[in-house]
């Protein structure tokens, strides 16, 4: 008889862990909408020759395709100071890098983003101006949700990128003490962790309170290195390659101790494909079962567990709670 209930109580757990999955590659192709229109790989990686092999050589760039191939006009771009959305109404500011060949973060975390997203400088690369994506119906249908930013389209006079989501390398990422001068990640909002630079690079080592967190949803963010300092960029929480779906590998075993260094792509979630929007690189999937208004059960909390990775004084953990995360 123990035999048999802890036999059912498995398949129990068993099903529980299946109905966060997605349980196979979804049978849209998950470069979604970056196979751009059917140009595929070619529209953002050209073979030959940069944005002038591409014919999207707007602005004469010595270095076009000097790096990953890229395949999009970015010239325009170059030096251009960007204000983003931040904790005061002066926002954070971005200076976008002169080159494609600068070392820092910014050119393959940001520039390459932008020689397609950008709506003011940059515009006439192959976008439609408006979500790929079918959102559930629990997102709304009145507005299309625009994807060229800086565009009059989006709410802001052209040139504003007040109402995004601050990147750069002014948007540091912070542990209990900020650093100097971050704009993001203020002190109260941040993780028990503890950051220390090497000179080229960082560790950052997590606390009892992120140690749970990674157990209960994981750390999927890939933070860019300034010099030994982290900081967030477009490439932080975006996958450009996998646009619905992530796959996630069984990696944390945290529990307790005074701390654990911490790499992006540990989670302590049953193995397998989770179901993901937007290019995000963890499990966000608002069309969950769980997710919608007047449904059963406690709901939803993925795609408030992503945003916590960096907002972590906004986490169950951290507040003394133990929700962990419910699909």
């Amino acid at each position: 008889m123990k035999r048999n209930f802890l036999i059912a109580m498995m398949f129990l757990a068993t099903a529980g862990f299946a109905a966060a999955q997605i349980g196979a590659a979804p049978a849209t192709d998950v470069l979604g909408a970056h196979l751009n229109y059917g140009r595929g790989c070619a529209g953002c990686h050209a073979p030959h020759s940069g944005a002038y092999g591409n014919g999207d050589a707007k602005t004469a760039d010595s270095t076009s395709g000097a790096v990953a191939l890229w395949g999009q006009d970015v010239a325009s771009l170059y030096g251009k100071t960007i204000t983003f959305g931040g904790f005061s109404p002066a926002g954070t500011k971005e200076v976008l890098p002169t080159s494609m060949t600068a070392s820092t973060p910014d050119v393959t975390g940001l520039l390459t983003c932008l020689s397609c997203h950008d709506g003011n400088y940059a515009t006439g690369a192959m976008m439609k101006g408006t979500i790929y994506e079918t959102l559930p119906p629990t997102y709304g249908t009145w507005n299309a949700v625009p994807t060229l930013f800086s565009n009059a389209s989006n709410g802001n006079s052209a040139g504003m990128y007040l109402n995004d989501h601050p990147v750069g390398l002014n948007t540091k990422f912070g542990c209990n003490t900020p650093a100097t001068g971050q704009t993001y990640g203020e002190t109260g909002h941040n993780w028990d962790c503890a950051l220390a630079s090497t000179g080229t690079g960082f560790t950052l080592t997590a606390g009892p309170n992120m140690q749970n967190f990674i157990a209960n949803y994981g750390f999927f963010v890939s933070l860019g290195n300034n010099a030994g300092t982290p900081v967030v960029v477009c490439t932080t929480c975006h996958n450009q390659h996998l646009m619905n779906v992530v796959a996630v590998s069984n990696t944390a075993s945290l529990a307790g101790g005074s701390g654990t260094a911490v790499s992006s792509g540990i989670s302590g979630l049953p193995a397998g494909n989770y179901a993901t929007m937007f290019f995000l690189v963890g499990p966000y999937n608002p069309a969950s079962p769980n997710a919608g208004y007047g449904k059963t059960g406690s709901g939803s909390n993925q795609t408030a567990q992503f945003c916590r990775q960096c907002h972590g004084g906004e986490s169950n953990e951290m507040n003394g709670g133990t929700a962990g995360t419910t699909f």
